[in-house]
């Protein structure tokens, strides 16, 4: 106003324009009733220093009053203009970050698999990024309320019960407190009560809703993992039952026709011999199946007492390697076992058993002729036995799969005489020895089974 009045001179309608623009800054940086106030001193200011007689407040000419009204309602309609773009600028900011945090939120509910978990974490969630003082979840089928921190005690479990009962949500602007309703449709799954912040009644509603979503997101979940793992024992259980139906009936019809062949006895010695070869032949199996269920049941209760003492582990492969001789067959069975491994406390013939399982394995799972490897080495303060075989491979998803009791590979399960019991028994001897078992295999390319026992000595052999 100076600068015009003594600085550059400007017609009445330049400083118009200028008192206008003030008053526009002001609105939309400050508010509606600030640039009211403008607007009004301005009007003065213009008709004290630039409306004839100047240096007063009277105006001689009506037009003047014309033009100073008009300038009045102009810079206050401006101003409201302004103020409400502010305004609208601040709510759509204020969207924007509520749609963010909406958005961050339902990510981390996305993450989550679990009710327990879910009801657990998401009011954590709600107040972390939210940025409200607390928050509490209560699903109408659990009896109590899940919260943020125990410092949330503001958010009674009473009013969160009303507020699930009734489905209508309660806002105490007071206390800084909100209750809203889980609702999917009209049905009410519970509530949500917030603490020490102001979230938009659109924000409330939103989230409710993407609560009661991920509740039931997670519990489909959760029945679908139920009905497939009904449907996974329901199968495993067929197949056990399966093999070990076939197992058993293969010796008993061998017996059964070796028995009924003697009976008639119409029979010369050569032939009688052999069939009470193939009787006694069955039987062993038999009795070796029996011995297996029964062993795997010891081991699964604890009721096996290791005799462990300091042996080589030459002597234990020494023995399976014997044993295994008619196992084995026509299969060439190389060893390769380390000079100067330690002596180490095991029950020998409990690993005797386990080398001759691995064993039995190669044998059965490669080509005929194949050869098979067995060796020795110490790592640190283990000794590893490993036997591999050339046999087809284990994919990926069987390798995590063949130590479990009663599980045969699926493409021998028929084609190869077993009950799935042998690698589980070994895998249970050597972890009661303080060791581990696994296999590394290739399609293919054949399969290495190795093993650890843990050892403290340096060099007996």
């Amino acid at each position: 106003m100076l600068f015009y009045k003594h600085g550059i001179h400007a017609n009445a309608t330049t400083v118009a324009l200028t008192f206008l623009i003030a008053v526009l800054l002001v609105s939309a940086n400050w508010g509606f009733w600030y640039a009211v106030f403008l607007a009004v001193l301005s009007t003065l200011a213009f008709n004290f220093y630039f409306l004839p007689p100047f240096g007063t407040f009277t105006i001689a000419d009506p037009q003047n009053w014309v033009a100073l009204l008009a300038f009045l309602l102009t810079a206050m309609i401006a101003g409201q203009l302004s103020e409400r773009a502010r305004r609208e600028t601040v709510r759509a900011n204020e969207r924007r970050t509520e749609i963010e945090r909406l958005y961050s939120f339902s990510q981390r509910l996305l993450t989550i698999e679990s009710v327990p978990e879910l009801l657990n974490l998401v009011p954590g969630h709600i107040a972390e990024v939210f940025g409200v003082g607390g928050a509490a979840i209560y699903v109408t089928d659990r009896p109590d309320a899940y919260r943020s921190s125990s410092q949330t005690c503001e958010i009674d479990t009473e009013r969160l019960q009303l507020v699930a009962a009734r489905g209508e949500p309660l806002v105490d602007s007071e206390n800084a407190l909100a209750f809203v309703p889980l609702r999917l449709g009209v049905r009410s799954v519970g509530s949500i009560g917030i603490s020490g912040g102001t979230l938009s009644q659109e924000s409330l509603d939103a989230l409710s809703t993407l609560v009661a979503i991920a509740i039931e997101r997670t519990r489909a979940i959760e029945n679908v993992g139920k009905a497939e793992a009904s449907r996974e024992h329901e199968k495993l259980h067929s197949a056990i039952l399966d093999s070990i139906a076939h197992e058993f009936r293969t010796p008993l019809t061998a017996i059964k026709a070796s028995v009924t062949s003697l009976l008639t006895g119409t029979l010369d010695g050569p032939q009688q011999t052999e069939l009470l070869t193939v009787i006694n032949e069955e039987s062993d199996r038999m009795n070796h199946l029996v011995e297996e269920a029964t062993q795997m049941a010891r081991l699964e209760s604890n009721q096996v007492e290791l005799t462990r003492k300091p042996h080589r582990i030459r002597e234990a492969i020494g023995q399976a390697v014997e044993a295994g001789r008619k196992v084995s067959g026509a299969h060439p069975v190389t060893l390769e076992i380390a000079d100067g491994l330690p002596s180490v406390e095991f029950d020998l013939e409990l690993i005797t058993n386990v080398i001759s399982q691995l064993l039995e394995n190669a044998a059965k799972y490669s080509p005929p002729e194949s050869p098979i490897h067995i060796s020795a080495e110490q790592k640190g303060n283990q000794v590893i036995v490993s036997v591999s075989d050339r046999g087809p491979g284990i994919d990926e998803l069987e390798q995590s799969l063949i130590f479990d009791k009663f599980y045969r590979g699926k493409d021998q399960r028929y084609s190869v005489q077993g009950t799935g019991m042998g690698l589980a028994i070994a895998k249970a001897v050597v972890e009661s020895h303080g060791g581990n078992i696994g296999v590394t295999s290739q399609l293919g390319r054949g399969s290495v089974f190795s093993f650890n026992l843990p050892t403290n000595s340096k060099g007996d052999t």
